[in-house]
């Protein structure tokens, strides 16, 4: 039985940020930027609300029908820099800071190290979360929404690209065809990110 698929609109924002905040609470990077088990239960949402903002603004997100997984996409055409790659006049990670966490630097940290890796010349899909509920991993629901969006980029020749946060999920996205893109990312006296690149696959 296929998965249901919908793009998510303003009205499932709280739905979103919910479902990206309870997935996320035993992520190796979501434990870096917020240690420690409380903490991370009363700020680790905030993070979570920003990024949504930013993708329903600016981006897509898609979220299966039943509620339980979502994914935040940004198409990042040829002429501009990966997402969050500064220009002169950007301090959209400083800003970010102080709308989360003002006295938290790794909130403003991650960003300027993912953009710092991400690939800039070529347009492609950018995956920039994924979050399935706890009790629902295991089931496929992240694979179909990922697979929904990497069809259409093989039919229209775009390339895809992520970060893995997990060696586990790096071992999913490979088995989806991404490879990886340069060295991974060291966090500051914490885990590691996986850059990973996809090229679109031929069809027919």
């Amino acid at each position: 039985m296929g998965v249901a698929i919908r793009t998510a609109g303003d009205g499932d924002r709280e739905l979103v940020v919910r479902l990206l905040d309870e997935a996320f609470q035993d992520d190796p990077v979501s434990g870096w930027v917020f240690p420690g088990d409380e903490y991370r239960r009363t700020t680790h949402h905030r993070l979570m609300a920003a990024f949504t903002d930013v993708v329903l603004a600016e981006g897509r997100v898609d979220l299966t029908e039943d509620g339980s997984a979502c994914a935040l996409w940004m198409s990042v055409p040829a002429d501009e820099p990966g997402h969050g790659e500064e220009r002169p006049d950007d301090d959209g990670f400083a800003r970010m800071r102080q709308a989360v966490d003002p006295d938290n630097e790794r909130v403003e940290l991650i960003g300027r190290l993912t953009a710092g890796i991400h690939p800039s010349g070529r347009a492609h899909e950018y995956l920039w979360m994924i979050g399935v509920a706890p009790g629902r991993q295991g089931e496929g629901l992240g694979t179909a929404l990922i697979g929904s969006v990497l069809d259409r980029c093989d039919q229209e020749g775009l390339a895809a690209y992520l970060e893995a946060s997990s060696e586990r999920s790096a071992r999913l996205y490979r088995r989806l065809g991404f490879e990886a893109s340069g060295e991974p990312l060291a966090l500051p006296d914490g885990p590691r990110m996986w850059p990973m690149w996809r090229e679109p696959r031929t069809t027919g």
